[in-house]
């Protein structure tokens, strides 16, 4: 025998269901007739009342269909046991669109725009934050006999270029020591670590190379240090402007939080640092503009270290089994393809 509290989430999640296919209120009479609850018109019309009554529904105007509430949705969120797995088909798709990749910013780029495909919301994908990645490789190039290109590689594919100017000429020989020394004091360490180790290597330099390695040092300085404006790529956003009676008089405040970024890499720090997929859902969302919206996000990364976040930001009206199950597989895959880089 069911129990009234089990009778009633099932009335919820009915409700839930209906209203993210259909956008329209649902009244009792829909619900006896699209799902098999096993119960009467009148039980479910009981039921319904006690849900309003506890605050999971409400009646948004006169007729006489209810809507899920934030409280309502959170609820049906914590109460699936399991996301429904994507299929072996969109497994293998996600990994294969993926592994094309060129390059980080085309790992980046392509994650975005997959998983707006996927989950038909907004879609933002964070950089890897440089603090959590370790120097691969420093490349140094001559350009001119006084003129040198540093090319730092990480451990998630991140490559930094700049340019550094000498003042005098140097020999290829002295090139190839340069190298050596930066990439034997950088190599595998944290970009932290690697700072501190390079901004000690003039010191320790044999004279010939000091000058030259204290204008390399300042320059990889500034590379190992991050760049906040580089964080994070959005994408799909059309797919909110096609929701427009999701947000009343809400969706240029939440175009304006996502422009800004800030409200959003906060959201995604949360997320990183829980290591589950995270659902923050309407006014759950510390920051006022992002409370008509539902926010499912996650971290990536490998081996038990975590580069950065992805989610996606909708109308809480959204399909959060789906959702939930694309955000998890594409990060698992973003990750997998980083760290194997």
């Amino acid at each position: 025998m069911v129990n009234s509290d089990e009778r009633r989430f099932e009335v919820l999640r009915a409700i839930v269901a209906d209203y993210v296919s259909t956008k329209e209120p649902v009244g009792s009479k829909a619900l006896v007739d699209r799902h098999n609850l096993g119960v009467s018109s009148a039980t479910v019309r009981n039921d319904m009342a006690a849900l309003e009554e506890d605050g999971f529904i409400v009646q948004p105007h006169t007729s006489a269909g209810r809507v899920p509430t934030d409280k309502g949705y959170r609820l049906f969120v914590d109460r699936l046991h399991e996301v429904k797995p994507l299929t072996e088909a969109e497994r293998r798709a996600i990994h294969k669109f993926l592994e094309g990749a060129l390059d980080l910013d085309d790992v980046m780029r392509r994650s975005v725009r997959l998983l707006a495909q996927l989950t038909q919301q907004v879609a933002v994908v964070q950089y890897p934050t440089l603090t959590r990645s370790t120097v691969r490789h420093v490349e140094v190039v001559t350009i001119t006999p006084a003129r040198l290109m540093l090319v730092l590689i990480t451990n998630t594919g991140r490559v930094d270029q700049r340019m550094v100017d000498l003042g005098d000429v140097i020999t290829d020989d002295d090139v190839a020591r340069l190298r050596n020394v930066l990439n034997s004091a950088m190599a595998e360490k944290r970009l932290a670590d690697a700072s501190v180790a390079v901004a000690e290597l003039p010191e320790q330099a044999p004279s010939e190379l000091r000058d030259a390695l204290i204008r390399v040092c300042s320059v990889l300085i500034e590379s190992l240090v991050e760049h906040p404006e580089e964080r994070m790529l959005l994408g799909g956003t059309p797919n909110l402007t096609r929701n427009v009676a999701d947000f009343p008089n809400s969706l240029r405040q939440v175009l304006e939080a996502l422009e800004e970024q800030v409200v959003v890499l906060k959201l995604l720090a949360a997320a990183r640092d829980s290591g589950t997929v995270r659902v923050s859902i309407g006014m759950e969302n510390e920051a006022k503009e992002m409370q008509t919206t539902s926010v499912i996000s996650t971290g990536y990364g490998s081996d038990g270290m975590v580069l950065g976040g992805l989610g996606v930001v909708g109308p809480t009206r959204m399909d959060y089994p789906g959702t939930m199950a694309a955000v998890r597989a594409v990060a698992a895959y973003v990750g997998e393809i980083l760290v194997g880089r």
